[in-house]
């Protein structure tokens, strides 16, 4: 951006943040946070570090929320995100387990869906087993492409 007034280049900041899902035996991991809407279940995500991978940003974010270890990380959708100015980076990763150890400092809830309660929620009935993220969030996005893989 120019100023206007005194021709100064500004070069806003933009945080880069990881956003992904992990995927077990055909089960996905989900988690809620505080603030969420009651029920609403979403991907886990967390911001790069300086000097991280987004590979490695993943693997941590998933070990210090859930406890998993994942490997074959892999992007799939990106979405600029203004709140504050973050780079959302979606990924998906295979976890190498299943139990769970949730950081509640982080997490109310963590859990794994099935991919018929994926489908349940996304179609919005009302008995679904969560509430999934809203259309507008690049996490709906990646339940969505995950649904039709």
């Amino acid at each position: 951006r120019r100023c206007s007034a005194c021709s100064a280049e500004h070069f806003p900041r933009v945080d880069p943040v990881v956003i992904m899902l992990a995927e077990h035996d055909g089960r996905l991991l989900l988690g809620r946070q505080p603030q969420y809407p009651p029920r609403r279940y979403s991907a886990l995500a967390g911001f790069v570090e300086v000097g991280e991978t987004i590979e490695a940003a993943v693997a941590r974010e998933f070990h210090e929320e859930a406890g998993i270890e994942v490997s074959n990380v892999r992007y799939l959708a990106s979405q600029p995100w203004p709140f504050p100015s973050s780079l959302m980076i979606g990924c998906h990763a295979e976890a190498l387990g299943e139990a769970l150890t949730v950081d509640t400092t982080e997490l109310d809830d963590a859990r794994w869906f099935t991919r018929d309660e994926v489908a349940q929620a996304l179609s919005g009935d009302p008995d679904a087993a969560f509430l999934p993220p809203p259309p507008f969030a690049i996490a709906r996005t990646l339940l969505e492409q995950w649904l039709g893989a």
